[in-house]
């Protein structure tokens, strides 16, 4: 061994009968997430360019390196002041370069030391130490004893919980004499905090070492075996999920020995498959990857393992991207429309107008579409020749009585049994996203605890909304700006505003009687003598017997009934065949009761004459207009108003109203004053069971009033519809194309209408101008110079009744 100088030679440690010479200046390496401590030999693993050029240096000199532990082991380059001053002496015995550049060392703890001042800071450290000389052992003593024993106790007890025991360790710690080592051997070993480690480095007396070693021993006593204590509860609990899932793991090792696929691996690789190909969105991508890692990790047993392929097949399986190609050949949908549906212009031009928009810009959104019109006038039957024109997927579904909002928007996963809304269902069904989405009866919707269907639909329905529509239990959003939503109503009254707003209302009246017998020739005849396995060629239904089915065996806006009619004439056609009969059949007027009976409705008016104080009004019903008679009579009394047949509030007012101005007016109308003194007023509507209400009647509740008190007829020809002021003026009224339908069934020929109600003629078709005379007017005064049948004869009847009541009045 070279000489050393004095300065630089501190101590000599006497280890296997040599002696170690220390120097005081060595080259630094800092060390993470360790301490080490005297005697401790550690192999490091070294990568930091400046530590590998420290233990170069420390190579090349004498071999001895200083090694302190950094305060925070995530820096990578740490500063002077990020390092604790107290360290170990190093002695480097064996160092290996490894083939990317790192080295790994083996290193024994030499001697404690502490810095002094650094001597380089540059690249690597040096620094000036100072050698920690720890006192003489004290005499060993009965307490000192007690203190090792202790410490040698506890170590074993900790790694025979931790299962780290065996015979060396053992021996080894029971050889051990000195108290500092037995510290250091011990704390070194131990699980420790950085910050506990080095305390106890710091610590110079051993016996105080030994001590503080002692306390967190049984520390880390108690944490060990409340770790085990654990461990063996866990273990209980999941002992037999354990051994199932062994069984099952070696029931899959022996599949694959036979060369069967694994059918959990396969499922998580098909559901991968699946996942690709469905083109989701961003946030499905993620949300079904995260699900598919939480069906990987889970038993295949459990219950949410249910729950989260349910999930993930509906994720799969919705069209986030499959749309089908529109067709936009206008003529060609024009050509469709008109094949299939009779009549309905307003509505066909709509539809023609979307796919002109469509054509010119690709890009736009999905309408809202309402169809509002009385039942069995094609407005379900239109929502699918729209699909049919425009080549793409129809869904229907029917929300009369729905009163659950989650068939709209469906359930949360939680619920069992859970499944998306009525809207994703009807997409996944249809395996497209822009198909003719139909909602039948949204007029009949209804709200309990259980929600408001109605406001669920608010979202949906809303094109500047509906591009993001999130379902309970996909939870994700989904565009639906390409669906096309047709909706169907009977009457708007019951539709939320706000939902109403949403939408675009069309109007289908009802059809016309040359409009029923074209429909019921081009369509109902076929489809039901096909229906009823007749051959066309031997039935023959003529054009007359059409007539008197729709004038005589119905009555209604629609054809539900017309096309009943006709299919029983074909039953019982198809009876006689089964029965033999050869044919062919030809129905005709004079044979038409025969099959369909007596007729149940007649053409001409109820009444057979007109009559003293019978006036006809107009009404609307959800089924189409109607013809309202209205019956006014004068009986003895104290001058009071009598209303029945079962009217409304409204209807009352205006029946109050008429009263008011035929009072006000007695002197223009020859009445005289003592009349209501003497005269309770009786107005009745006849139907009393059907309830009735509206402002309409007004003026024909004033022309019945006027004309039993001035004795004159009203033309049964004629009806009135118009609601009535206290002067007499005629306010407008709605529905005027259904209550001039209704007025023609009932074989009126004059209608009385508002002057600003004149407009709305435009949208009655000619034919039925044609046939009816519309008059229209400001006030009363005009209304009763048409109502009253001046060229007719008063009934000589009814006069008499009337002088008699009136003189007994008197």
């Amino acid at each position: 061994m070279a000489e050393t100088d004095k300065d630089d030679l501190i101590s000599i440690i006497e280890d296997d009968d040599r002696s170690i010479t220390i120097p005081t200046n060595m080259p630094l390496m800092p060390v993470k997430d360790v301490v080490i401590f005297t005697d401790m030999l550690l192999p490091l693993f070294i990568g930091r360019k400046s530590s590998i050029t420290a233990m170069d240096e420390a190579i090349a000199k004498d071999g001895f390196i200083f090694l302190v532990t950094q305060k925070h082991p995530g820096l990578e380059n740490p500063k002077t002041e990020d390092l604790y001053t107290v360290g170990t002496v190093g002695r480097i015995l064996r160092m290996l370069k490894l083939p990317d550049g790192r080295l790994k060392a083996l290193v024994q703890g030499v001697c404690k030391a502490k810095i002094e001042r650094y001597t380089r800071k540059r690249s690597w450290f040096a620094v000036k130490l100072q050698i920690i000389e720890e006192p003489q052992p004290v005499e060993s003593n009965l307490e000192i004893e007690a203190l090792m024993r202790n410490v040698r106790e506890y170590s074993e007890r900790i790694l025979t919980l931790r299962g780290e025991l065996s015979g060396d360790v053992t021996t080894i710690l029971g050889s051990i004499e000195d108290v500092g080592r037995l510290a250091d051997i011990v704390a070194s070993n131990l699980r420790l905090k950085l910050e506990e480690s080095q305390m106890l480095l710091e610590i110079i007396n051993p016996l105080e070492r030994l001590k503080k070693v002692n306390e967190l021993l049984s520390k880390e006593m108690d944490l060990s075996a409340m770790q085990a204590k654990i461990q063996s509860n866990v273990k209980d609990e999941i002992a037999k999920t354990q051994r199932d899932y062994y069984l099952r793991e070696q029931v899959r090792a022996i599949h694959r020995e036979l060369g069967e696929m694994d059918e959990r691996i396969q499922e998580i690789e098909d559901y991968k498959k699946k996942i690709k190909r469905a083109r989701m969105t961003k946030e499905a991508v993620e949300e079904a990857e995260k699900q598919l890692n939480r069906l990987e990790q889970m038993h295949p047993e459990a219950a949410d393992a249910t729950i989260i392929r349910t999930y993930l097949d509906w994720l799969v399986e919705m069209p986030w991207q499959k749309s089908t190609k529109d067709m936009l050949d206008i003529v060609h949908a024009k050509k469709v429309l008109d094949s299939g549906h009779y009549g309905l212009d307003k509505v066909k031009d709509r539809i023609l107008e979307y796919l002109s928009v469509r054509k010119l810009n690709p890009k736009m959104k999905g309408p809202i579409l309402c169809f509002v019109g009385p039942p069995g006038v094609g407005k379900t039957s239109l929502g699918r020749a729209i699909s049919k024109t425009v080549n793409r997927k129809f869904f229907r579904i029917s929300l009369g009585g729905v009163r659950d909002e989650a068939e709209i928007r469906g359930h949360r996963r939680t619920y069992i049994g859970a499944l998306p809304g009525r809207i994703l269902q009807g997409l996944k069904q249809c395996g497209t996203n822009n198909p003719v989405f139909m909602m039948d009866e949204i007029d009949k919707l209804g709200s309990d605890f259980r929600g408001d269907p109605s406001s669920a639909l608010l979202e949906a329905l809303d094109p500047e909304q509906n591009s993001s529509f999130s379902d309970h239990y996909l939870n994700l959003p989904f565009d639906l700006s390409n669906v096309m939503f047709v909706l169907t109503a009977n009457m708007t009254d019951t539709i939320p505003s706000a939902l109403l707003d949403r939408m675009e209302i069309i109007r289908l009246s009802g059809y016309t009687q040359e409009e029923k017998k074209i429909i019921a020739e081009k369509h109902l005849v076929p489809r039901q003598i096909k229906e009823n396995g007749l051959k066309a060629r031997r039935v023959t239904i003529s054009p007359g017997a059409i007539e008197q089915i729709i004038d005589e065996y119905t009555q209604e806006a629609g054809l539900r009934n017309l096309e009943r009619e006709i299919g029983k004439i074909c039953r019982k056609l198809a009876r006689k065949i089964a029965e033999g009969a050869k044919g062919p059949f030809s129905i005709t007027r004079s044979n038409l009761q025969k099959f369909l009976g007596i007729p149940k409705y007649y053409p001409e008016m109820d009444q057979d004459e007109s009559q003293v104080g019978l006036s006809t009004g107009l009404a609307w019903t959800e089924v189409g207009g109607e013809v309202l008679y209205i019956e006014a009579s004068l009986i003895p009394g104290k001058g009071e108003l009598i209303i029945t047949g079962q009217l409304g509030e409204i209807m009352q007012e205006s029946a109050r109203a008429a009263v008011s101005y035929t009072r006000a007016n007695m002197a223009d109308l020859g009445i005289k004053d003592s009349l209501f003194e003497n005269s309770d007023i009786h107005i009745h509507v006849p139907a009393g069971a059907i309830p009735k209400d509206g402002p309409s009647a007004g003026i024909a509740m004033a022309t019945a009033l006027i004309s039993i008190i001035t004795n004159k007829p009203v033309d049964k020809y004629v009806a009135m519809t118009g609601e009535i002021t206290l002067r007499g003026r005629v306010l407008p009224i709605g529905g005027l194309k259904e209550k001039a339908l209704g007025a023609l069934r009932g074989g009126i020929r004059t209608v009385i209408i508002p002057e600003k109600n004149k407009k709305d003629l435009a949208e009655i078709p000619d034919n039925l101008k044609k046939k009816i005379k519309f008059i229209s007017v400001k006030n009363m005064d005009e209304v009763l110079p048409v109502a009253f049948s001046e060229n007719l004869k008063q009934n000589p009847q009814n006069k008499n009744q009337n002088i008699k009541k009136r003189k007994t009045a008197k």
